[in-house]
């Protein structure tokens, strides 16, 4: 149980979530160019391993870092399970079947996720009938993304959508888990979880891919992998701990509220991707709960009535 209180975030704090959101879009547009030709668990391994190496690099051991990898390795390594290997590998393999917009509006279920197992599982963060309104907003929003899979054979593959939601379960269990490490400098967090999530799907990679089989990708699978690796992951878990530190759990996890328009408006301008009506109508009932998950909207509208 954590009771450790969580302020409000100031203006400063907003501003790097939303440039979180931003940056996370594009990872959903990075991952749609790169695993159309790079295997699902190598493309896992390239993100980890290259953004753990990039962070090392720029810690050069700084903040005390291989001291706190030795002794905080077991919160590192379920802290990369839950917020990188899981979560990445189950997106990877969903859009190998759907676009990065799809993909990017299905994972934004996370915060209602995360509400449900904040409640359950902290005391600084309960469930108010305000955010169980949000929750149920945004999980009919999924179902209704869900439902033209079930009932027509010409959509994309059930297992296909329900991963990036398996997905946002993961980052539920993660953001709440993460809490444990607001004593650490973001980016010891940061390198301490890739590191671990790196190690973890080596063998995977090694054993199911066997990647020095695969052809060269092309340059811009390649430049995919590195915004992927270096941007969407090293510098975007940096802005996580940050803000994870200040803003807790749930907070932090509406961020999903900005992925979903950025990824579409890349798949759609680079892609060629295209939405349907019930993927628009869902997004929007999604959209609909993370406001009422957040509640300032809201509360606002009643302070100027």
């Amino acid at each position: 149980m954590t009771s450790t209180a969580i302020t409000k975030p100031s203006t400063g704090t907003w501003a790097l979530i939303f440039l979180l959101g931003l940056i996370w879009g594009g990872s959903f547009f990075f991952a749609r160019v790169a695993v159309m030709e790079i295997p699902p668990f190598t493309l896992v391994f390239l993100r980890l391993g290259l953004a753990a190496l990039a962070l090392h690099l720029y810690l050069h051991g700084g903040h005390g870092l291989y001291g706190v990898l030795r002794t905080h390795w077991r919160s590192f390594v379920v802290m990369g399970l839950l917020n990188n290997v899981l979560p990445h590998t189950m997106i990877f393999f969903g859009q190998t079947e759907i676009g990065a917009g799809l993909a990017a509006i299905l994972n934004a279920s996370t915060p209602m996720w995360t509400v449900l197992i904040a409640n359950r599982l902290t005391s600084d963060e309960k469930l108010t009938p305000l955010k169980l309104a949000g929750c149920v907003a945004g999980m009919a929003g999924t179902v209704v993304m869900l439902g033209p899979s079930v009932t027509s054979a010409t959509s994309a593959p059930l297992w296909a959508l329900a991963l990036p939601v398996l997905a946002a379960i993961s980052y539920g269990f993660a953001g709440t888990y993460g809490k444990r490490f607001r004593g650490l400098p973001p980016p010891v967090t940061a390198a301490g979880q890739l590191t671990a999530s790196t190690l973890m799907i080596l063998p995977v990679s090694l054993i199911i891919d066997q990647p020095w089989t695969l052809p060269l990708p092309s340059t811009s699978a390649i430049l995919a992998v590195l915004g992927l690796s270096l941007v969407s992951t090293a510098f975007a878990y940096f802005l996580f701990f940050r803000i994870l530190a200040t803003a807790g759990a749930t907070n932090t996890s509406l961020v999903t509220l900005l992925v979903p328009p950025s990824a579409i408006i890349l798949g759609v301008a680079f892609l060629g991707e295209h939405l349907q009506p019930t993927d628009l109508i869902g997004m929007l009932m999604i959209g609909f709960g993370l406001i009422l998950l957040d509640g300032r909207l809201l509360s606002r509208l009643r302070n100027t009535a």
